[in-house]
């Protein structure tokens, strides 16, 4: 719901105006710095007419003799409310826009694993794509309840993730945009690897008492950022390793089943080929090589696609050691590029 301040959108501006530039400069703002600092084309008569109204209600200030002005509590609040209402829109619709995209993509990758498997007949999976090595975009804290805050964690490409910090005092807003601020000016554009304990540490100096804070909303930031644990994986074709007498004719198959019903295991794939940094294209694990025991009799081949930067998942195929390696990797090569064109298309 909008807030109901009364103003209109020239005052606002205005009033926006002072408390941005006082709050840089430190010193009071006067009508010539506001016609220079905004589009609104007014004189600087005007203006002064409408920082007049502006004072007359209370938003602004004269300091002594100063021709400037200064920003009142009144004001100072009405811009926090409105910064913070503004943030809260935004991450509002960036959710919905992300979880429209995700449900569109869970389709995607379910079809795509079906496709694989009855273009190879081998077994396939394609992970869902995870944060590996993102950057912060920007973090919202507010407050739930006296004793609970939520982050809003954004990352580059608009993954949006939450976690609630329970704190041990209640937090004015104001003191909530001071952290926000605070996190924002240090964190913006870091990747989990980059915050480090010196980072941390003059963190925690800055925030002073509240420091405690500071602490356990990094604690969440780093957990949200590192690879998530419940990665989502589809598969297809388990059952295609019994057209293969090498594998269904012992123990192999049934194993290889197993590993396709838990994903546990699958999982192991995921992250060893996510964590190889200096071979994103296409790698084959023949026997012994795979990440998985139970797969020994098997060849696993990999690549990574990526869809946008940071969100990266795994496609893999296993299959005996006498598959077509050629035209498994051609037609890898194939899905990543569509995958890549189905992403841009959705932006």
């Amino acid at each position: 719901m909008a807030l109901d301040h009364g103003l209109d959108n020239r005052k606002l501006t205005i009033l926006q105006t002072i408390i941005k530039t006082y709050l840089e400069t430190g010193e009071p703002v006067g009508s010539r710095t506001i016609s220079k600092y905004t589009d609104l084309n007014l004189s600087s008569a005007t203006i002064r007419n409408e920082m007049a109204d502006l004072e007359d209600l209370g938003y602004i200030m004269q300091p002594h003799t100063s021709a400037g002005r200064i920003p009142s509590d009144k004001g100072y609040r009405l811009y926090v409310d409105l910064l913070m209402e503004e943030k809260e829109q935004e991450v509002i619709e960036m959710r919905e826009a992300m979880l429209e995209k995700a449900d569109k993509m869970d389709k995607i990758l379910k079809q795509a694993a079906k496709v694989l498997a009855v273009n190879t007949n081998y077994a396939t999976m394609i992970s869902a794509p995870t944060i590996n090595r993102n950057k912060l975009k920007f973090i919202q804290l507010s407050q739930v309840d006296d004793h609970q805050i939520i982050a809003v964690i954004v990352m580059e490409g608009n993954i949006i993730k939450n976690k609630i910090v329970t704190v041990a005092e209640t937090l004015s807003n104001e003191i909530i945009l001071k952290l926000n601020m605070l996190l924002n000016t240090t964190l913006t554009g870091m990747s989990i690897e980059e915050i480090n304990l010196g980072m941390i540490a003059r963190l925690k100096e800055q925030a002073g008492i509240h420091s405690e804070v500071i602490g356990d909303v990094l604690d969440a930031v780093a957990a949200t950022i590192q690879l998530d644990n419940d990665m989502e994986i589809y598969t297809s074709g388990a059952t295609n390793v019994f057209k293969y007498p090498e594998l269904s004719d012992n123990q192999s198959a049934q194993e290889i089943i197993n590993a396709f019903e838990e994903k546990q295991l699958l999982q192991e794939i995921v992250t060893q080929t996510l964590s190889q940094e200096e071979n994103k294209g296409i790698q084959v694990y023949i026997g012994n090589e795979t990440p998985v025991q139970s797969m020994k009799d098997c060849s696993v081949v990999t690549a990574t696609y990526e869809l946008g930067e940071g969100m990266q998942g795994t496609i893999g195929i296993i299959g005996p050691k006498r598959m077509d390696y050629e035209h498994v990797m051609k037609t890898l090569k194939t899905l990543m590029t569509e995958l890549d064109e189905i992403f841009h298309k959705e932006e």
